[in-house]
């Protein structure tokens, strides 16, 4: 089984953090690991930022409070993790807070910095976040739900076609909090599905929205997950644990509806 998506964030850019990562791995029975972190983590990429930063509230309190280390920093952690000889298959990577105003700026970082793999999502609309504490006083009830979905799927779909990317970072967790536009979003995520087989992007059924945040759904909802089954996606299990003892969270669950 494999765990696509578990980040550092919580602690210390170290060999031995990471290890607690892999050794839950090995606990829940997954055999394949990414290990990745959010790039609000590192200081190269403040720059993309400062537009959310400027909405000020609880989403400039989180933002002011990261950026603490460097690329370098984690191309010496990958460095001291590959030299040895874990029980499992772990790689290395990073989750991209999709922006298509800074798709140039993204261009110009990954053609210098090469990781295993990465993780694109989007994350904000309107440079709010839309998954947040703040989330529901500053963007869902500030802005039309229809407007919202529309943005989100524009930028999910120009993410894609960028061609950055190997994975999307949770594609439906915009439900979190239970808005539902007018429009039927099937076909919305039909379109995201043919893309990603086109541009060779995996899609992620993550977990993360049902143990962190208490949404029903175990992974993606039963109808999206059977538009991208419908269009053969390629699907990969995820956690997106932010603690050790979370990795593998529900993948057994998940796995063989995922992978079927």
């Amino acid at each position: 089984m494999i765990d696509g998506h578990v980040h550092l964030e919580r602690g210390p850019l170290t060999k031995e953090y990471a290890l607690e990562f892999v050794k839950e791995a090995v606990n829940k029975g997954i055999d394949d690991l990414q290990i990745l972190d959010h790039t609000h983590r590192f200081k190269e990429f403040e720059e993309m930022y400062e537009p959310m930063k400027k909405i000020g509230g609880g989403q400039k309190k989180w933002l002011d409070n990261d950026f603490r280390s460097t690329l370098d920093e984690y191309y010496e952690l990958i460095r001291e993790m590959k030299q040895l000889d874990l029980p499992i298959k772990v790689t290395y990577g990073l989750e991209v807070c999709f922006q298509i105003s800074y798709l140039p700026f993204l261009r110009d970082i990954f053609s210098r910095n090469h990781f295993d793999f990465l993780v694109g999502s989007v994350h904000a609309v309107n440079n709010i976040a839309y998954d947040s504490s703040w989330s529901v006083e500053e963007l869902w009830t500030k802005y039309p739900v229809d407007y919202i979905y529309t943005k989100y799927f524009e930028e999910s779909f120009a993410l894609i076609e960028s061609d950055l990317f190997t994975q999307i970072g949770h594609p439906d967790t915009i439900k979190m909090f239970g808005y539902r536009p007018s429009f039927d979003v099937l076909p919305y995520y039909d379109r995201l599905a043919k893309l990603a087989n086109k541009h060779h992007v995996k899609l992620e059924n993550n977990t993360g929205c049902y143990y962190r945040y208490h949404h029903p759904d175990k992974g993606l909802a039963p109808d999206v997950l059977k538009v991208f089954k419908d269009n053969g996606a390629d699907m990969i299990t995820v956690s997106d644990a932010h603690r050790p003892e979370d990795v593998g969270s529900y993948i057994k669950d998940i796995w063989d509806i995922t992978m079927g």
